[in-house]
């Protein structure tokens, strides 16, 4: 299993951005799938989750202005997390972590992306 994730960049304060998770390979469902961030010199903090009901975990600094999405009609095993009304604080490493139950399997195994780069000029 292979997560990528992409839609990193360099936007101003006050402006938008929109990541996206793509997951491949082998299994059988997703369980959940989660964006987390981390700044430099800091630990790696959970942003928005989704799970396989839709239902949606956003960290306290986020709420209201980033949100994560899950089109399975159409687009598949792809989650996106927009991001508006983004601050200064808001950059760090984006990394998508994703819960993957393996076909046949009751356990799932956890897999995690590359990093996609996010900074906020002020």
């Amino acid at each position: 299993v292979q997560l990528q994730a992409s839609g990193g960049g360099l936007v101003q304060v006050g402006g938008s951005l929109r990541l996206a998770c793509a997951a491949s390979g082998m299994f059988f469902s997703i369980h959940d799938i989660a964006w987390y961030r981390q700044a430099p010199g800091k630990q790696r903090d959970l942003v928005a989750s989704i799970n396989s009901g839709g239902g949606t975990n956003y960290a306290d600094s986020v709420k209201g202005r980033f949100t994560i999405v899950r089109d399975i009609v159409n687009r598949g095993n792809t989650v996106d997390l927009q991001m508006n009304s983004l601050k200064p604080e808001d950059t760090a490493v984006y990394f998508c972590r994703a819960d993957v139950f393996p076909p046949g399997e009751i356990l799932y195994n956890t897999y995690w992306g590359q990093g996609t780069q996010v900074t906020v000029s002020s």
